[in-house]
């Protein structure tokens, strides 16, 4: 189980749930339970938090994932099926991270002197305020 990952569904406010897999290319729909928003409680539009659930991927901004939890989900799994799931070409997402991070030229592991450079732009936010 993939614990406290934050599904950003269109057009809503973020909800978390818990996962029982990471979400495949082929999958049409993210399935999840003990969903509840960011502060914890039931959404309004659920009955039971504890029961299954189906997001079609269409409606899905992005799942956010904390890599503690994909850490806690790979300690969790017994090392056989760890390695079925290597076996059957999934993908490892430190791997994936890393190859991104060095296809970028390091943009996926943005430190803290990249932060430093990022300003805000006062005459732009004045722009955007004036709308």
């Amino acid at each position: 189980m993939i614990r406290d990952v934050v599904v950003h569904i269109h057009n809503e406010q973020p909800l978390l749930a818990d996962l029982y897999a990471l979400p495949t290319a082929s999958d049409a729909c993210l399935v999840c339970t003990n969903l509840r928003t960011m502060n914890g409680k039931r959404p309004v539009f659920v009955d039971r938090a504890e029961s299954l659930f189906l997001f079609p991927l269409g409606h899905i901004r992005f799942v956010e994932i904390p890599p503690a939890s994909i850490d806690a989900h790979e300690a969790a799994l017994p090392r056989s099926a760890a390695g079925a799931a290597a076996d059957e070409g999934a993908v490892d997402l430190g791997v994936a991270l890393a190859a991104a991070g060095e296809a970028t030229g390091g943009v996926a592991e943005a430190g803290p002197e990249l932060e430093d450079e990022l300003e805000i732009d006062e005459d732009f936010l004045r722009r955007v305020r004036d709308i």
